[in-house]
């Protein structure tokens, strides 16, 4: 067997027929560009090998760029279209059998064709001259179109990136500093190489009650890392409780129902290899499933049904819990309403008995090859207001900016929606369906019945049995609606609820 090359033998490799490429496609493709293509193309590219997936690399940004320029000049396209207009009048005037004119046009037509052939000379020249360059920009847009990650996330600055991740994850994660701060430390150290490369980039199991913001901090985590939401792959770990689910997991045995198929999470991280991995109430699956994973924690990939190897080395796998909930939501025994000191010593006694349910319900060999087990804290009031204020964001960016109608919710009727939407044991979740009921419905009404109309200002309080709110709307003047068009109003921009006006 033949080893894949290393990236110095690569680089190598390329820098002798990087002539024949240049040739062909009528570019140059310095040093850099080559070594560029062959780091991106060992990061990112599993399912081949060195060096025929930097050569690809560098062939098809040539190629790229070699069409996007093979385009002819707008002053050339200009001459080209006057003579097309002369023939055509010279075409008339034969019809009409008005040879002078003919004539003339005749004359007119031989100078533009002349004035033709000596701009496509030029071009030709300077083309000749001038030679297009492939750079480094070049191969990562082709990465990026080869592994759906976006351009800018390959060309910015990864340590820049690593370095502001708590303040990513914080403009959407409420109240769970702790967990935030776990999860990016850990990163950083996969990262700089401080673990084995072979490895998922991280592994987290997020423990406590629902609503507190286990699956939201794994979507943000999505976003900031890749990109985009999108690259979050969700399994639910209650569809694995039997012994068989191995099987869904990374396909049927040959012979067997499915067989072409692959298996669910094998073919999600084959076709997405740069993802979160959410394995959503582990302590459901069944035990040969933690196998699989047991596999993917410790060798950073699995072998499918088909006998390919799936790697998960650029995944983070993040498993949730619900294990020990009770411990962290009773308040007789917590009693997060006192000081820091207490606070903080009230969250490591939650923590140790939180593990011990923990250590009960999973295998040692299964929990010591996870970094960081993070014990999620119970959303309080305040935390609701800063994620009410993200919520009512949200909602006129997503459903208002179009109608440029803007909300300013007062402080009571603030008040009011997080008194009815607070409940420790569900965390944030009641928060969405009493805005939903409690504002967007009447809301909805409001905008239907034509009470409140586009480019309107919407003053948000409460009536005067203070159990509902109330809806004052008041029509934006033509020029303070234009002075807005250009820019976010305060209520699309604000990331929690202030004291007195705007949400």
């Amino acid at each position: 067997t033949i080893d894949e090359p290393s990236a110095e033998e690569s680089y190598a490799i390329l820098k002798g027929i990087v002539s024949k490429y240049e040739e062909h496609h009528q570019v140059v493709i310095e040093d850099a560009t080559l070594k560029a293509a062959v780091a991106l193309s060992q990061r990112y590219i599993n399912d081949r090998f060195l060096p025929d997936k930097a050569i690809d690399l560098i062939d098809e940004a040539a190629s790229k760029l070699r069409i996007l320029h093979s385009g002819e000049p707008a002053s050339i396209k200009k001459i080209r279209a006057k003579l097309e207009q002369m023939d055509t009048e010279k075409e008339d005037c034969i019809r009409r059998e008005d040879f002078e004119a003919a004539s003339q046009l005749k004359k007119k037509e031989l100078r533009e064709r002349a004035k033709l052939d000596l701009a496509l000379a030029k071009w030709q020249d300077e083309k000749t001259q001038h030679k297009l360059h492939v750079t480094e920009a070049d191969i990562a847009k082709v990465v990026s179109e080869w592994t759906r990650i976006p351009v800018e996330k390959l060309t910015e600055g990864e340590a820049e990136r690593l370095m502001h991740l708590e303040e990513a994850l914080h403009r959407r994660v409420i109240g769970q500093s702790e967990a935030v701060t776990a999860v990016a430390r850990a990163i950083r150290r996969g990262r700089v190489g401080l673990k084995d490369p072979k490895r998922p980039i991280g592994s987290f199991m997020f423990l406590g009650p629902t609503g507190v913001g286990k699956t939201e901090l794994s979507k943000a985590l999505a976003e900031a890392m890749f990109g985009s939401e999108a690259d979050l792959i969700r399994v639910d770990m209650s569809e694995y409780m039997e012994k068989y689910s191995v099987s869904k997991m990374i396909g049927s045995p040959p012979g067997y129902v499915g067989y072409d198929e692959g298996g669910q999470l094998s073919e999600k991280v084959r076709r997405n290899p740069y993802s979160v991995i959410l394995f959503d109430e582990i302590e459901k699956a069944h035990p040969d499933v933690l196998n699989v994973l047991l596999q993917v924690l410790d060798d950073g990939h699995i072998t499918d049904a088909q006998g390919r190897t799936v790697s998960f080395k650029n995944t983070i796998i993040i498993m949730t819990s619900n294990a020990g909930a009770e411990q962290i939501v009773s308040p007789k025994r917590l009693g997060f309403d006192t000081g820091g000191d207490e606070k903080a010593k009230n969250y490591q006694l939650i923590k140790s008995r939180v593990m011990e349910e923990v250590h009960r319900l999973f295998r040692p060999e299964f929990l010591n090859r996870i970094d960081d087990i993070i014990v999620f804290q119970p959303i309080t009031k305040e935390d609701l207001r800063s994620i009410l204020g993200i919520m009512m964001q949200d909602m006129t960016r997503n459903a208002l900016e179009e109608l440029e109608i803007h909300l300013h919710l007062e402080k009571d009727a603030a008040n009011l929606l997080i008194d009815h939407g607070y409940d420790p044991k569900y965390g944030a979740r009641p928060l969405r369906r009493v805005l939903q009921t409690e504002l967007e419905d009447p809301l909805a009404e409001e905008i239907l019945s034509g009470r409140i109309v586009k480019h309107s200002s919407v003053r948000i309080t409460v009536d005067k049995d203070g159990k509902k709110l109330k809806f004052t709307g008041r029509r934006l003047p033509s020029s303070s609606t234009q002075g807005r068009k250009g820019k976010k109003s305060k209520s699309q921009t604000a990331s929690s609820v202030p004291e007195e006006t705007e949400a």
